[in-house]
């Protein structure tokens, strides 16, 4: 390999490792689990086998023409391949919630830009880059403004002595913005609880938080929980 090859080879890395690491430091400053080495070396790597196919004539320069194929798309598809395994690896389901999708897709797009800068399309490369640094910290930022239904169920038991009537908990509900449905009722330890059963919509997640809070300073209620459902 010519030393003005080695020289593109070597920048097309440089600014692989560049791109992946910039892409990695915003999910280290997020506490993500896969951050800086991470995409670092996922942008590298997918770059680097890139390489293996644009330069494939000088490395195979004496071998026969009909045994070297040049395809760059397969070398891609078996590049997205083995990263689809690494962003499973970072998706955790926590009890009702999931986690690590938007770091998942970090991956993937690393790798995608790895191949880009590979191939030696640097602007689609940089502004592939610059475009995820942009939805991962300015998109991350709007999302959690944006109104969204967030959906939850509630179990509270009462005192038999002073329950609260289903009219009385809908009030309550409707001061903290939050709409019930599918009640159900359950009388608890030979009668000394009601237990209320409902489903809870609200389009802000931290209204149930003031509804915990208001429950938890009512002596009239024995035990509740709220735990967030999906849809």
């Amino acid at each position: 390999m010519s030393m003005e090859n080695l020289e593109i080879v070597a920048s097309r890395l440089l600014i692989a490792l560049l791109a992946g690491g910039l892409i990695g430091f915003e999910r280290a400053y997020t506490g993500r689990p896969a951050g800086l080495r991470t995409h670092a070396l996922v942008c590298m790597s997918s770059s680097l086998l890139m390489l293996l196919t644009v330069f494939q004539w000088e490395l195979l320069a004496n071998a026969p023409l009909d045994t070297v194929r040049v395809d760059p798309t397969r070398m891609a598809q078996g590049v997205m391949t083995g990263i689809g395994f690494l962003g499973a690896g970072v998706i955790m389901k926590d009890k009702f919630t999931i986690r690590g999708l938007t770091t998942a897709a970090s991956i993937w797009i690393t790798a995608s830009i790895g191949i880009i800068l590979g191939m030696g399309f640097y602007l689609a490369g940089i502004l592939a880059t610059a475009l995820t640094l942009t939805i991962l910290s300015f998109f991350g930022w709007l999302e959690k403004r944006i109104p969204s239904r967030s959906y939850s169920r509630l179990v509270v038991r009462f005192k038999t002595r002073t329950v609260m009537k289903r009219q009385e908990l809908n009030e309550l509900m409707k001061q903290f913005k939050i709409r019930g449905s599918n009640p159900s009722y359950k009388w608890e330890e030979d009668g000394r609880y009601l237990e209320y059963r409902m489903n809870l919509v609200t389009n802000h997640a931290n209204n149930y938080q003031k509804l915990a809070d208001y429950f938890a300073g009512m002596e009239d209620v024995h035990e509740f929980t709220i735990v967030p459902i999906s849809d």
